[in-house]
């Protein structure tokens, strides 16, 4: 198709046509042969071709607006929890890998958000840097158990060994959250944080010696130690009258409420090595048990020592008890079945002439040991023998009983010879029936004639 109104520079040629043999239009001379403009961008559609980002050159040149802002989010929560410029990198290289994996390229924008927070937990775990989960989770006001299994996800995905914490590693610095220095509260209430950092560390040592720490979140038990630190430290009156809501809110903390449980917890261990002090003459209780706290952390390896000797005497003593009472029981049964027997004995002919079946002297029948069975009592928890046990053997759940299939029943069915001797009476049951039928008439003709 010819322009009209260009002539060629080169021969002066009107004859100009459009070149559409390539992407970019061109004005080229049919007679020479030369270009005479190489054509304008702005010519093009407004808006370019129809073609995804996913698939343009610009991936490798621009990340992708959701990983910047998953990036913005992980620099936030480091700067938050004021941490190292390493742990900071090494996050971030986390967060690259894993955002480029199938699990977490197209999942939810509040998945990737926890995925940031997840890596910033991983690197302060390899470095040491002590973080729990449930800090994590508050700081992007999301579910702990959602947070877990994105987690547990992403430590499967990159193949990284992570590494376990002690709940005293973190202890400090949950501590320095509660805010009961001089400089907070009134001097009454005041309490020196190395103080009682030390004193609730000391806690949470003792509630794992006593089991209380397996298998338990570590915020409510740490938060329950704070709170019977701070009122053993000084045992005044004012402190002891503080419940754990209060404590919470003039520490500005957010109350948590498993740790009620654990205070009560961590109070009924510190009354059983209480009840171990020599020098104490009172009963130990869970109402007075605070002002002992210094003395049973103390010695708090020989009180459990101690304990634990006292709760196995206890235990010796009980069982020879038992055993003494079930001897008085034998031998009150066998001189009750030597009676039975001497009683037999003047119709020992009698039973000679009848037969053998008819000896009313012979073994109990198999069918009557049954009932004692049925009546034993099933076996007790094992962990409520000893003095501490785990929280999952004390409060274990009740597992669902299989219930046999009900089968149909047509009359058909085969009848064990041990279920007919069940219901056929013994020839002393035969006697004794009878004597106590003769027994009723002549009750009844006696009461008839009065």
């Amino acid at each position: 198709m010819s322009v009209a109104g260009l002539s060629c520079p080169g021969c002066g040629s009107s004859n100009i046509v459009d070149d559409d043999l390539y992407a970019q239009p061109q004005l080229v001379c049919v007679d020479c042969g030369s270009v005479v403009s190489e054509g304008a961008l702005a010519n093009d559609p407004v808006g370019g071709s129809n073609i995804s980002y996913s698939r343009t050159t610009a991936v490798t040149k621009k990340p992708c607006m959701n990983l910047i802002k998953g990036l913005q989010r992980l620099r936030a929560i480091c700067r938050t929890l004021r941490v190292r410029s390493e742990i900071e990198d090494l996050s971030q290289v986390h967060y690259n890998r894993a955002y480029q994996h199938e699990s977490f390229i197209k999942v939810s924008l509040q998945k990737k958000e926890i995925l940031a927070g997840c890596c910033v937990l991983m690197s302060c775990r390899l470095l040491s840097w002590p973080i729990t989960m449930g800090t994590i989770s508050c700081l992007l006001d999301a579910d702990p158990m959602v947070v877990c299994a994105v987690y547990q996800e992403m430590v499967r995905i990159l193949n990284i060994e992570a590494p376990m914490f002690n709940i005293t590693d973190v202890m400090e610095a949950h501590s320095q959250e509660y805010k009961i220095s001089s400089l907070h509260v009134p001097e009454e209430l005041a309490e020196n944080p190395e103080d009682l950092t030390k004193r609730a560390v000391a806690l949470v040592e003792l509630a794992a010696d006593s089991w209380i720490v397996t298998g338990r979140k570590p915020i409510p038990i740490m938060m329950a130690s704070v709170f019977l630190a701070w009122q053993s430290l000084k045992p005044t009156k004012i402190r002891l009258k503080f419940s754990l809501d209060k404590f919470c809110r003039f520490a500005k903390v957010n109350k948590n409420k498993p740790a009620l449980k654990r205070i009560s917890e961590i109070k009924e261990v510190l009354c059983k090595l209480g009840k171990e002090i020599p020098w104490l003459r009172e009963a130990v209780t869970p109402d007075n048990v605070v002002q002992q706290v210094g003395d049973i952390l103390m010695h708090r390896y020989a009180l459990l020592r101690s304990a634990l000797r006292t709760h196995e005497g206890a235990l010796l003593a009980e069982c020879q008890t038992s055993c003494q009472d079930s001897q008085t029981s034998e031998l009150v049964h066998q001189s009750l079945k030597t009676s039975s027997v001497e009683e037999c004995e003047p119709d020992s002919e009698r039973a000679e002439h009848s037969g053998d079946g008819d000896n009313s002297c012979t073994e109990p029948e198999p069918h009557s040991d049954t009932g004692t069975q049925k009546c034993q009592d099933p076996a007790t928890n094992w962990g409520k023998r000893v003095l501490f046990a785990p929280p999952c053997v004390l409060h274990a759940k009740k597992r669902r009983v299989e219930q046999p299939e009900l089968k149909d029943i047509t009359g058909d069915e085969d009848i064990s010879d041990s279920e007919i001797e069940s219901y056929i009476r013994t020839p002393q049951e035969v006697r004794n029936f009878s004597l106590m039928q003769k027994m009723l008439l002549e009750e009844k003709s006696l009461g008839g004639q009065l």
